[in-house]
């Protein structure tokens, strides 16, 4: 199987950023909002890295659904506001809040922030993600620690967070990736960590025994997202896309549907699963 290598380093789910420092990310923005007592039976989200890409999708696809909705972002206020728009647009009931899921402080006030705004949180997606690709022998430690930063440290950081506060009944749903399968070189700085994250995620299920809470997670293939596909030819796409037995790339709302599944009530017996939503491909 051919291995695309993008030199930006782009990844498979679309929501994954460059290794590079954030900005100012815990400034709290709610932009758009209805208050919990409007809607006092409704359930509410938090999805991490909402503002694009898979995040995006999960966001849109759960505000369809009925449920409040915090876009969680790092830095792109821009594309923050244009998902909760959409959102309301819809009919829908969505606010973003700025955060970077590997600060606990910043994490606990978008907690707050959800219940103040919405009374309570129901459902917790962990979109957010860093890539980097790099041979194990020329791996750049600096990087490494950055990427394990958000992917590993932002995922336990959220995880305690949802843990806590997450309401009886309700979900929490951590990204993971198929390269986990695959094992393509030049992804096991990547691997390593979201590895992590689907071994955290099966522990915290069993954790959470009595609270009926579920936890999984779902590990996407190659999905068609504007992050994946920039950079690469024709060629290199075609060839990704008729890796699974489907013969296509993923799509965002294919990534959705099954997180829209696992936090259903529908999908609640699933449970210290990993899904890996790929076509088939591995």
């Amino acid at each position: 199987m051919l291995v695309i290598v993008h030199a930006r380093g782009v990844g498979d789910t679309g929501d994954d950023i460059p290794c590079t420092p954030l900005a100012q990310p815990c400034i709290i923005d709610c932009m758009t909002a209805e208050r919990a007592s409007n809607h006092p039976a409704r359930r509410v989200a938090i999805v991490t890295g909402g503002s694009r890409g898979i995040g995006r999708a999960v966001a849109h696809r759960l505000g369809a659904d009925g449920l409040a909705v915090v876009v969680n972002y790092a830095r792109d206020t821009g594309s923050a506001q244009d998902t909760v728009q959409s959102i309301t647009a819809s009919g829908g009931t969505a606010c973003a809040v700025a955060a970077d899921v590997a600060d606990e402080v910043a994490v606990e006030a978008l907690f707050d922030r959800a219940e103040a705004e919405f009374g309570g949180v129901d459902v917790v997606v962990n979109s957010a993600g860093r890539l980097a690709l790099s041979t194990i022998a020329d791996l750049d430690l600096d990087v490494l620690d950055q990427l394990h930063r958000t992917n590993i440290r932002g995922a336990f950081v959220v995880a305690r967070e949802a843990a806590r506060r997450v309401r009886s009944g309700g979900s929490i749903v951590n990204l993971s990736t198929s390269v986990v399968g695959t094992q393509f070189p030049t992804y096991g700085p990547y691997v390593a960590s979201k590895s992590a994250v689907e071994a955290v995620s099966m522990i915290l299920a069993r954790e959470l025994r009595g609270r009926d809470v579920t936890v999984n997670t779902v590990a996407p293939g190659p999905t068609a997202t504007a992050l994946f596909l920039e950079g690469k030819t024709e060629e290199q796409i075609e060839t990704l896309a008729k890796s699974p037995p489907l013969e296509r790339l993923g799509t965002p709302d294919d990534i959705a549907g099954v997180i829209a599944f696992l936090t259903s009530a529908q999908g609640h017996w699933v449970n210290g699963q990993n899904v890996r939503a790929n076509g088939g491909m591995v």
